[in-house]
């Protein structure tokens, strides 16, 4: 892709305040990108608050050697630090595949008011990944939950960020 995370955001003009829910997800896709290519698994996630970028990550399971370390598990850490809490009401986050449970619970708990995410549990499973087959519609209901879901946000380019992870003949998943 050739962009960094900067780049990407000061494309989109005078200041980040005009990002529109596919400029966060598309952020979220570069940086799972950049993930890969540092030996990660395709997983990337944003969080914004009022329409501006608070934090990006990746997954670093691998890195780390800690199986928790999945991108919105990151990006929910580093934006705690950022806001200095533990409070994220008004965030949204945007996750290139649908949370599993961990990262659900803990987007719950830190009471962030949506997920945006692209590839579903499915996809990922499909694609080798050792998914629990529980949805987060499954999940906002059993829970109860108020966080409010848009699944299937740019599915297509998500998937295709699994498919070109997996064809790729070095991945490893987990």
């Amino acid at each position: 892709m050739g962009k960094t995370l900067e780049g990407l955001v000061a494309a989109r003009g005078d200041d980040e305040a005009s990002m529109t829910d596919q400029d966060f997800m598309r952020l979220a896709i570069h940086t799972a990108e950049e993930g890969v290519k540092k030996g990660q698994t395709p997983f990337g996630a944003v969080i914004a608050l009022e329409g501006k970028l608070i934090v990006a990550a990746h997954n670093v399971v691998w890195l780390t050697t800690d199986i928790t370390a999945h991108a919105e598990i990151n990006a929910i850490r580093q934006a705690c630090r950022m806001l200095d809490s533990i409070d994220l009401t008004g965030c949204v986050i945007y996750s290139t595949c649908e949370p599993c449970p961990m990262c659900f619970s803990a987007i719950h708990w830190a009471r962030i008011d949506r997920i945006v995410y692209g590839a579903d549990i499915a996809d990922a499973a499909e694609c080798g990944f050792n998914e629990m087959a529980i949805s987060n519609e499954e999940l906002k209901q059993l829970g109860p939950s108020p966080v409010l879901l848009s699944g299937g946000f740019m599915q297509q380019e998500c998937v295709q960020l699994l498919q070109a992870f997996r064809a790729r003949g070095d991945s490893k998943l987990y």
